[in-house]
């Protein structure tokens, strides 16, 4: 059974409407979730302040009408999960994957890479894009202001 890596969650807008922001957080508050059992009864589950944090983050971009997707690090990935989260074709991922630049392992006949080396080298293809437009915007500026 294939689980799904990148599993998007989105509120409706009727959901939006109904949902009440959080509050904004002063040093020393504390989060607490608060669980209504349907068969009476509740929960208060406190919460760290990080996983706070995660949880006022996401739910930030669902009010915006955004979708979110949570995922844990130490799992591995397909090279189409990977291409999803790399922005680029399967076939450039595999590429990426035999010349050295994102580690796999095999499992039986199939390539599987940790989720944290593909967050590496999406910061490092992000990190080069940016370069990459700079260096053209900086190229067009020369040529138009030089002549070059």
């Amino acid at each position: 059974m294939a689980t799904q890596v990148l599993q998007f969650i989105e509120l409706s807008s009727q959901e939006r409407k109904l949902a009440t922001p959080l509050p904004e957080l002063a040093r020393g508050d504390t989060v607490e979730l608060h669980v209504q059992r349907r068969r009476g009864g509740q929960d208060r589950v406190p919460l760290p302040p990080r996983a706070a944090a995660l949880v006022r983050t996401v739910v930030e971009h669902l009010m915006r009408g955004e979708k979110v997707a949570v995922l844990a690090e130490d799992r591995e990935v397909s090279p189409n999960e990977a291409a999803a989260i790399l922005g680029m074709s399967r076939p450039l991922v595999v590429h990426r994957m035999d010349v050295g630049d994102l580690p796999f392992r095999y499992v039986g006949k199939h390539r599987r890479a940790k989720l944290r080396d593909v967050l590496v080298l999406k910061d490092k293809v992000d990190k080069q894009r940016v370069a990459l437009e700079e260096l053209a915007e900086e190229t067009e500026r020369l040529m138009r202001d030089h002549g070059l």
